[in-house]
């Protein structure tokens, strides 16, 4: 399974082509738009998610319901494109019209300057339109599809909230997917502690009217992942590697960890590994690891975290540079949120759901559902009798 993403943030339209999915998958197309309108939520969102209500078009690869193994290409279209025809046209413009709404003020923590450079840009809106959020729309989409995968072998993935500006959630000691789904689906922040949501939202609030951002941590569990997905035998097949790199390629995110991460680093080692038991199979006594070992799944849930930078487009800018005239200048400002860490987790939600995908899908014989549903209960079967 691979898959590419195309389109720019006020360009015509959101593409993306997978290529590996099994035929006879039957796919719901509410399902992505589902997710999709996950992505487009969560308080404090700003008036672009007002404006885009994001809505999937399959073009390939799927007929009567169901996937036929082929390309599949999906495509969203920007409804704000209207207003930026002139501005993102493909066709070659007056001078004049070059202008509009050119960028030349770099954004502080934005790819703006940066990508200008690399890519010898003049005008910033070349960088900023790529490099902007809007890409997730697509990840997303395919995300959607790689759920609908994961749950035909019976595995269940769902994200939420840890800490929103500072704020922390109270998270219980076992916390199973459902358990995720049924507390932040009554939760404008995606969190699971809903004591703290009014002095979330109240943050937020507080945050917007200052013109500021806030991040946090958002983190993705999965259930019933069987052992033995991901390898020991060569670096870049280590599955905890290739999610962690799924993870850090999200916009804004700088950081990731696993089951009890960096606290590991306080502890002694009979603190941090967990015991293995028998009980109809082979279990842990606790989960510090994440549901990782030697860069293979191992049994257990997958507890996976992200920390998420505040957006950096600030309603009272920065202090940038004119790359004009090289004087000093409030960075430019493009429509933002105030937060977008509730959104984010849903995001790595479906990140982490694709590569989970990918490697189910790598692992076991997969041309269609029905051989790849044989395989993995073959599989399950084959490691709880070992």
């Amino acid at each position: 399974m691979r898959y590419l993403t195309a389109g720019e943030s006020h360009g015509p339209e959101l593409t993306t082509i997978i290529e590996g999915i099994p035929a006879g998958l039957t796919l719901s197309v509410e399902a992505i738009n589902h997710e999709l309108a996950r992505r487009q939520g969560g308080y404090g969102r700003g008036g672009r998610m007002k404006i885009e209500k994001d809505q999937v078009r399959i073009t390939s690869g799927v007929r009567h319901g169901q996937t036929l193994g082929s390309p599949i290409t999906m495509i969203v279209e920007n409804r704000d494109w209207k207003n930026w025809q002139k501005v993102m046209s493909v066709e070659a413009v007056s001078e004049k019209e070059q202008k509009l709404r050119r960028v030349a003020k770099p954004r502080p923590g934005h790819a703006d300057l940066v990508g200008g450079m690399k890519y010898h840009h003049s005008d910033l809106r070349n960088v900023l339109e790529r490099s902007s959020a809007r890409e997730t729309t697509m990840r997303v989409a395919v995300g959607a599809i790689a759920k609908q995968i994961l749950a035909a072998v019976e595995i269940e993935i769902a994200s939420h909230v840890v800490i929103l500006g500072g704020i922390e959630a109270s998270i219980p000691e076992k916390l199973s997917v459902k358990d995720i789904q049924a507390k932040t689906a009554i939760s404008e922040v995606n969190m699971v502690d809903g004591s703290v949501e009014e002095s979330v939202k109240k943050l937020i609030d507080q945050t917007k009217k200052a013109g500021d951002t806030i991040g946090g941590v958002v983190e993705v569990r999965t259930d019933n992942i069987p052992a033995g997905l991901g390898s020991y035998v060569q670096w870049d097949h280590k599955l905890d590697g290739k999610i962690a790199q799924s993870i850090l390629s999200i916009n804004a995110f700088k950081g990731v960890e696993f089951g009890i991460g960096f606290e590991a680093a306080r502890q002694p080692g009979s603190k941090v590994m967990d015991e293995i038991i028998w009980d109809d199979g082979y279990k842990r006594t606790s989960n510090h690891l994440g549901g990782f070992e030697g860069g293979m799944t191992n049994g257990e849930q997958i507890i996976v975290r992200g920390v998420m930078k505040p957006i950096p487009t600030l309603y009272k800018p920065l202090m940038s540079v004119d790359i004009d005239t090289k004087e000093p200048y409030k960075a430019s400002v493009e429509r933002s949120d105030s937060t977008a860490v509730p959104a984010a987790s849903v995001v790595a939600e479906n990140v982490v759901a694709t590569v989970l995908a990918e490697e189910v899908l790598e692992k076991f014989s997969s041309d269609t559902m029905d051989e790849l549903q044989q395989a993995v209960k073959a599989y399950r079967e084959a490691i709880r009798n070992f």
